[in-house]
């Protein structure tokens, strides 16, 4: 393997900022130093000027292999993402079929190793009648499990109360809940289509899918958790009052109970329906303006622990129907870090504060093994950011469905260099498409 040679780098870890070299040999960091690193035989990268972070570990995405892969496939969205400065990603089990069984999971981690540009990992998908499978997963190799408490497709939604009091007594595996009342939505949904069809504007998404809905979901999962002491991350949170059933007087690592917020819920509100139309439409649903602020209070004071993108690709023309017609979700993986990194030009969180978010956390809360961090023995998962403004469009998006919810915003930042395991995946709009990612491994 070839050896890097970072020099003057602005490195970012472990809540500080220092001006430094870094020595990369094999997939490992060798080496880091804020005195001159003189080695020979190496390649060297000047970084003045440049932040060097780690490689943000994504807990949430769908990347829509196998089976949907007119949408997304782990090839086109693993190379989006590491040229968005995404090293590692979790992949959820709502896939056609789904991974609900330990071989159809293990399909998946087949396709990604011949195919996975980033590393990666998958989550197992409960049922409400796949717990004697469910316990068969390896906490060593598999990032955890996945429980869709509202808003799933075929039948993973585990509505069974017994069922998922038994999953969350059964298994000391991490358990990562979508959390909507599905009664409260599908009552607010008739409501709404008897008033205006299929045609319902978007500005009542989130009235639709409602502040009711996620706290009755989330509080009852939390409750069930403390009862039965059950290891529970709750994935994207979108309301402020959600929020205040977090703690943040223990550190992370003693949390038994933990909270990501996605990009999307970070950047846009209600007030952005208008423009972007069902291209914003999500579950949960993006809210209002409070909510909004209440996510960034909460992700500051360390209520919240985790940066996300739930990535969840759909094609144009699918997004472009009418509300009950089109589907949620959208494309994030390239834009993710740089979207937090404007938030930092912005004043609203420190470069180190958002590291620690999209990078060390999700190390720290599913334990991947020497990944996460600027660390000499870590593997050299990293990323070289420069100042330089560009304008997300058309013409520069990588995904596969070919838009973005970010076109036509301008950014400060750009992401020049991606290592994965220390191979140089990603240089200047140049991708290494020879080298894939690896499989992740947890120290549980």
């Amino acid at each position: 393997m070839q050896s890097y040679l970072i020099k003057n780098a602005n490195i970012v870890n472990e809540n500080k900022v220092f001006k430094g070299d870094v020595l990369i040999e094999g997939n490992f960091i060798k080496q880091i130093s804020e005195e001159i690193i003189n080695k020979p035989n190496v390649e060297v990268i000047e970084a003045e000027g440049k932040y060097l972070i780690p490689g943000m570990i994504d807990d949430q995405v769908h990347f829509r292999e196998p089976g949907l892969t007119h949408k997304a496939n782990i090839a086109t969205e693993s190379k989006a993402a590491i040229a968005g400065g995404i090293t590692s990603f979790i992949e959820m089990p709502n896939t056609v079929p789904q991974a609900t069984t330990q071989e159809l999971l293990e399909d998946k981690f087949k396709i990604a190793s011949k195919t996975s540009y980033a590393n990666y990992s998958f989550m197992f998908g409960g049922t409400n009648d796949n717990l004697e499978e469910l316990l068969k997963t390896d906490p060593q190799n598999v990032a955890g499990i996945k429980l869709f408490l509202g808003s799933s497709t075929g039948n993973m939604l585990v509505d069974n109360e017994e069922v998922l009091e038994k999953i969350f007594s059964s298994t000391d595996m991490l358990i990562s809940v979508h959390c909507e009342d599905e009664a409260t939505i599908r009552k607010n949904t008739e409501e709404y289509k008897a008033k205006y069809g299929d045609d319902i504007p978007l500005k009542y998404h989130p009235i639709i899918r409602s502040e009711e809905a996620c706290y009755l979901s989330s509080s009852k999962a939390i409750e069930l958790a403390k009862k039965t002491g059950a290891r529970l991350h709750i994935f994207h949170l979108s309301t402020e009052k959600e929020t205040h059933l977090f703690r943040n007087d223990i550190p992370l690592e003693e949390k038994q109970i933990t909270a990501e917020v996605c990009v999307h819920h970070l950047w846009f509100t209600d007030a952005d329906y208008d423009k972007k139309g069902t291209h914003i439409k999500w579950n949960p649903a993006v809210k209002t303006q409070k909510d909004k602020d209440g996510l960034w209070k909460a992700l500051l004071d360390d209520r919240i622990d985790v940066i996300a993108t739930d990535h969840a690709p759909h094609t144009l023309e699918e997004k472009d129907n009418v509300y009950t017609k089109a589907p949620s979700g959208g494309p994030l993986v390239q834009h993710a870090v740089i979207a937090v990194l404007e938030k930092v030009k912005e004043g609203v969180l420190s470069i180190e504060k958002a590291v620690e978010k999209m990078c060390h956390n999700p190390a720290k809360l599913f334990k991947v093994d020497k990944r996460g961090f600027v660390k000499e023995g870590f593997y050299a998962d990293l990323v070289l950011v420069d100042n330089d403004k560009w304008t997300v469009s058309k013409d520069n998006v990588l995904y596969k469905c070919g838009w973005s919810p970010f076109e036509g915003t301008e950014f400060s930042n750009k992401i020049t260099h991606t290592f994965v395991n220390g191979n140089l995946m990603y240089n200047n709009g140049v991708f290494n498409e020879e080298t894939k990612g690896a499989r992740l491994e947890f120290n549980r």
